[in-house]
């Protein structure tokens, strides 16, 4: 009995399960402080104290301007209308990327081409533990966007929303530098983070973010702003985004990017930032699987063409039999719309600085080829000894690399 609940974690540790605290925090109600200003000016205080950072001003949207500044808000551009705007859609995998998700993944977007005749790409939020940096580089290659998900991925609420500087960039930061070594891919094509369990550290994470050299977040869900759905904006002013999960940014953090989780919405009406998240599901059915799908994009392509998000852990298509052939379905359908592109958040915000009538962008991702040679590694966690695999596309390390040690390095035994 043992042996089978083990393998039964594992299993879901590989395919990305959410942890009962994450789902719980994704599906929870906003809190009743939201977008208040003495809620904000007091969040603001506690944070000060320890970066000095100016408290955010109403944005002005003279001064504001792309590429790099734009304000919070649920339209795109005055001069486009929403009947002229591409409706792009993000879809979006978290946690390890393993051997047995990579295929699920695969064999739902591998044939999808965009209208332009570019490939349908999608980001990934990898986390560190379990992950076959193999098939990270494939992903990478692929064309695909590869982002930040953290190296521990702890499952404790305050370890993140109460992280100061030093912690985010060892997570993130010592992430970055594992992904690039161990994945053999660019680091400078790492531009992206999302928080484990959406819990942000107020300022804290943002001004982390910055000093990283890194370009967006996709950690912060609006329930509020879903129809018309809200764009990607900048921290150079004070955001209008509500704040379901009570530790948002207030001060000014010019140049960095927020991509909002714009939540879906489940038979009974409950918002959800996740599709595994959302409580109250069709039967598994594929045909009652696709209308719920379709209910919520169009609820999207219908209004003002905001980015349209489908975020997921791979567990999601093991909740019944029809998940997976549902999701083909939906996706298939979508790709059959003249005006539907699957993007990457990254090239999501990139055409947010230069909207265009149309079509995103002018060219297709193209990587050029790395050398991944693919190695199997028995390894040792430093501080618990227990055992680790790991897939890599270079030398195998001394240890398993963790937080404050991201390439594995040798540690030398305390007297």
């Amino acid at each position: 009995m043992k042996i089978l609940f083990l393998n039964i974690v594992i299993l879901s540790v590989a395919l990305g399960a959410p942890s009962t605290t994450e789902t719980n925090r994704i599906d929870r109600e906003p809190s009743s402080n939201f977008g208040t200003t003495d809620f904000n000016q007091t969040n603001f205080q506690v944070h000060r104290d320890n970066l000095n950072l100016p408290l955010a001003e109403a944005c002005d949207p003279t001064k504001c301007t792309p590429p790099k500044c734009r304000c919070s808000q649920t339209f795109l551009s005055k001069e486009l209308p929403p009947e002229k705007i591409p409706q792009l859609v993000a879809i979006t995998y978290d946690d390890a990327v393993t051997a047995l998700n990579y295929e699920y993944i695969q064999s739902a977007i591998r044939k999808l081409k965009n209208p332009d005749g570019c490939k349908a790409l999608a980001t990934f939020f990898v986390s560190h533990e379990y992950t076959d940096y193999t098939k990270v580089h494939k992903l990478w290659e692929q064309g695909h966007e590869i982002a930040l998900h953290s190296i521990s991925h702890k499952p404790m609420t305050t370890y993140w929303n109460t992280a100061d500087v030093e912690l985010l960039k060892e997570e993130f930061g010592g992430q970055r530098d594992m992904m690039a070594h161990f994945a053999q891919i660019k680091k400078e094509d790492i531009k992206g983070i999302r928080t484990p369990l959406f819990e942000i550290s107020a300022n804290t994470t943002y001004f982390a973010l910055k000093e990283m050299g890194l370009t967006y977040d996709s950690s912060w869900p609006t329930q509020h702003f879903t129809h018309p759905g809200m764009w990607p904006y900048t921290l150079d002013y004070q955001s209008t985004q509500d704040c379901p999960l009570a530790r948002c940014p207030t001060a000014s953090i010019p140049g960095v990017w927020v991509s909002p989780l714009l939540d879906w919405t489940d038979v009974v009406g409950n918002k959800c930032a996740m599709l595994d998240a959302c409580g109250n599901l069709p039967e598994d059915d594929v045909d009652e699987l696709f209308k719920w799908m379709m209910e919520n994009f169009e609820q999207n392509y219908k209004n003002n063409r905001a980015p349209f998000p489908i975020y997921l852990h791979a567990s999601f298509f093991l909740k019944g039999d029809n998940y997976l052939p549902a999701y083909k379905k939906f996706l298939e359908h979508l790709n059959t719309l003249p005006d539907v592109y699957f993007v990457t958040v990254s090239q999501i915000i990139d055409y947010v600085k230069a909207p265009t009538p149309d079509k995103p962008s002018k060219t297709c991702v193209q990587r050029e080829k790395s050398n991944c040679k693919p190695r199997f590694c028995q390894l040792k966690k430093t501080e618990t000894q227990e055992e680790r695999w790991m897939k890599t596309c270079v030398a195998c390390p001394s240890v398993y690399p963790w937080v404050g040690n991201p390439f594995g390095k040798p540690v030398k035994k305390r007297n």
